[in-house]
C-alpha cells in the first residue's frame, strides 16, 4: 500500500517541497508576524525539527519568490494549496539574500570550517561582482559584499544563518579548536551590528546559545524568540496542524494498521507529541518522526539516533552520572538557560536544547520551569543510551536482549517468576567490579533499562507517606515493586503496606500486585522475591 501523499523526509530545500508536490504545513503566518515586527532574530530548536526548512522559506519569501506560496499544480499534476502569506500585502520585493548554511557539514575541523566560510563568501562575491581576496579578514570581506549587494540591487540585505553552533558543540573538550572557531566566528560577524543600515533582515539559528560568541555579543538587540509563546509553533508540528492539514495522513495510516482514526493518533500523540518551547504550552509533535510514521506506515523510533549529536553524548559522559528519575520533572530556574552549551555543571539546558527534555509546567510565581521528557520514543532512546553511561562495560548485550524478550514475554502473560529470573540472569552477568554498589544502582539499572524496553514505568513515585521504588504498569495488571539491599522480600512488602505505596493505583481496575524484591551485597543479585495481590 503506497503512502497516501509525498512526505518531505530529509528534505529541507521549501522551493523543492512546493514544487515536488511533498507536504508543506503552513508556518508562514507566523513567518509573515516576524519579517513584519523585527530584524534580527535568533531561534534555538533541536535537531531535526524544521530549521533549515525554516531558512529555505525565509529566503524565498525575500528573493520575491511569489509564485512559491501562490496555489499551483505541480508537473506530476499534484495541487499545492495557496500559502497564508501569499494573501497579505506583502510586496514580494526581491532582497540579496546571504546564507551561511552549517547544518550540512559533518567534518568538523578548523580547516573545514575555514573552507566552508570562504567557499559562502566567494560564491556571494563573484554574484555581485567582487575578487575574492583571502588576504583580508573575514569582516571586511562581510562588509564588503553587504554593502556592494545593497549598492548594487538597491535593496537592503538579508542574512541568514543556519545551525551556527554545529562547529562550537564539536569543539567542547578541544580548547584549542573552539578558540580556532570562536575566532572564525567572530571575526565574520562582528560587523553585523555596524551594517544595520543595510541589512534588512537577520536570523541565526542554532541548537544553543553561546554568549561568549562574536555573533551574539556585536548583536545585542538580538531578539531571541526561542521560549517566546508566540513563536512556539514556528518549528514542528501543533497538534491543530495534525488534526486539521494532516488528518487524512492519520486516516491512512489508521487504515494500515487496521486501527480506528482515535487508536492511531493516540499512539502518535503517545509517541511523538509532548514538546513544549514556552510557557504557553503549545502542544508541539516532532515533525521528523511524525513524516517517516507517515512515509513508511509505521509508527517507530526515527528520531533519536538520527538527531543525537556525538558531542552532546560526549558532554553527558563529562558530567555526572545521569539518573532518569531524577531529571523527569525536575524544576529549573528561567536564568539557567543563558547557560553556555559547553558549562558542564547543569546538564538541565543541554537536556532541553538538545531535545530530550522539554517543558512540562511554569511557576510564574517562583519563575521556574518543571522539566522533562517529552513522548515514549524520546524517553526508549534516552533510557538507552543512558544504560550504556550506568554499566558502562560492553559485552553483554546479550543478557540485556534476554531481559528484553523477557520482559516483552511478561507484557504479554502476566508470567512474573520467568521475568524476575531473567532480571537474575542480567545481574548475573554484569562484571564483579561494577556492581558493587548500593540499592540505588540496582535501582536504576533496572528503571532504565525497563525503560529503554518502552515500558510504562514511575520511579521514586510519591504517596503520602514516602516515594514507591517502581510502579510498572502492563495490560493485564499494575506491579508496585520494592527493592530491599541486604534486607528481606517480607520487609520490602511490609513497607508497601505501611505506605500505601498500592493505595492511589486501586481506582485504575487492573489488578495490583506487590513485589518485594531483596538484594545481597554479598550475592550481588536478587537473592528472594515474593509477590502478593492488593486485597
Amino acid at each position: 500500500m503506497a503512502p497516501l501523499r509525498k512526505y518531505p523526509v530529509g528534505i529541507q530545500s521549501f522551493e523543492s517541497i512546493r514544487a515536488g508536490g511533498y507536504i508543506y504545513v503552513d508556518k508562514t503566518p507566523l513567518i509573515y508576524k516576524m519579517i513584519t515586527m523585527g530584524k534580527p532574530y535568533f531561534l534555538s530548536r533541536p535537531r531535526r525539527f524544521g530549521k533549515s526548512l525554516l531558512c529555505s522559506t525565509l529566503e524565498a519569501v525575500f528573493q520575491g519568490r511569489r509564485e512559491l506560496f501562490e496555489a499551483f499544480t505541480t508537473e506530476e499534476g499534484i495541487e499545492q494549496p495557496q500559502l497564508f502569506i501569499a494573501t497579505t500585502n506583502w510586496k514580494w520585493h526581491p532582497h540579496p539574500v546571504i546564507r551561511f548554511d552549517f547544518s550540512q557539514e559533518r567534518i568538523y575541523t578548523l580547516s573545514t570550517l575555514i573552507e566552508l566560510i570562504d567557499f559562502t563568501l566567494d560564491k556571494y562575491e563573484r554574484e555581485y561582482g567582487i575578487t575574492p581576496s583571502k588576504d583580508k579578514g573575514y569582516n571586511l570581506r562581510f562588509i564588503s559584499l553587504v554593502e556592494a549587494a545593497h549598492r548594487q540591487t538597491g535593496r537592503r540585505v538579508v542574512v541568514l544563518v543556519d545551525e551556527y553552533d554545529g562547529f562550537m558543540l564539536h569543539s567542547i573538550g578541544d580548547p584549542e579548536l573552539e578558540a580556532g572557531v570562536r575566532r572564525q566566528f567572530s571575526s565574520l560577524f562582528s560587523p553585523l551590528k555596524a551594517l544595520d543600515d543595510h541589512l534588512q533582515f537577520v536570523f541565526i539559528t542554532g541548537i544553543s546559545k553561546f554568549s561568549q560568541m562574536g555573533i551574539f555579543s556585536t548583536l545585542n538587540n538580538l531578539s531571541n524568540i526561542s521560549m517566546i509563546s508566540g513563536y512556539d509553533a514556528l518549528c514542528g508540528i501543533t497538534e491543530e496542524e495534525l488534526t486539521t492539514q494532516l488528518r487524512p495522513d492519520i486516516e491512512y495510516l489508521a487504515e494500515k494498521r487496521g486501527e480506528t482514526y482515535e487508536e492511531t493518533f493516540i499512539e502518535l500523540k503517545r509517541m511523538y507529541d509532548g514538546y513544549h518551547f514556552s510557557r504557553n504550552m503549545t502542544d508541539i509533535f516532532n515533525p521528523f518522526s511524525l513524516f517517516n510514521a507517515f512515509s513508511l506506515g509505521e509508527i517507530s523510533d526515527y528520531w533519536f539516533d538520527s538527531a543525537t549529536p556525538s558531542s552532546v553524548i560526549d558532554m553527558l559522559a563529562q558530567m555526572p552520572p545521569i539518573h532518569l528519575a531524577d531529571i523527569d520533572g525536575v524544576s529549573c530556574p528561567s536564568d539557567a538557560f543563558d547557560i553556555p552549551f559547553n558549562s558542564y555543571s547543569n546538564p538541565l539546558p543541554v537536556l532541553y536544547q538538545s531535545g530530550y527534555l522539554t517543558i512540562k509546567d511554569y511557576d510564574k510565581e517562583y519563575d521556574e520551569y518543571v522539566l522533562g521528557l517529552p513522548n515514549l520514543e524520546v524517553r526508549k532512546g534516552f533510557a538507552s543510551r543512558l544504560y550504556q553511561h550506568v554499566v558502562a562495560v560492553q559485552g553483554i548485550d546479550t543478557n540485556k536482549n534476554a531481559l528484553f524478550r523477557a520482559f516483552n514475554q511478561f507484557r504479554r502473560t502476566d508470567d512474573l517468576p520467568a521475568f524476575i529470573e531473567a532480571i537474575k540472569a542480567f545481574f548475573a552477568g554484569i562484571p564483579y567490579h561494577l556492581n558493587e554498589k548500593g540499592e540505588h544502582h540496582y535501582h536504576v539499572i533496572l528503571y532504565t533499562l525497563l525503560t529503554a524496553f518502552g515500558a510504562d514505568i514511575l520511579a521514586e513515585e510519591p504517596t503520602a507517606k514516602g516515594r514507591a521504588d517502581i510502579i510498572l504498569k502492563v495490560q493485564k495488571g499494575i506491579y508496585v515493586i520494592e527493592l530491599k539491599y541486604d534486607g528481606t522480600a517480607e520487609e520490602a512488602l511490609a513497607q508497601i503496606d505501611q505506605r500505601g505505596y498500592a493505595e492511589k493505583y486501586r481506582l485504575d481496575g487492573r489488578p495490583i500486585t506487590k513485589v518485594g524484591i531483596a538484594f545481597s551485597s554479598k550475592e550481588r543479585n536478587i537473592t528472594e522475591w515474593k509477590s502478593k495481590g492488593e486485597e
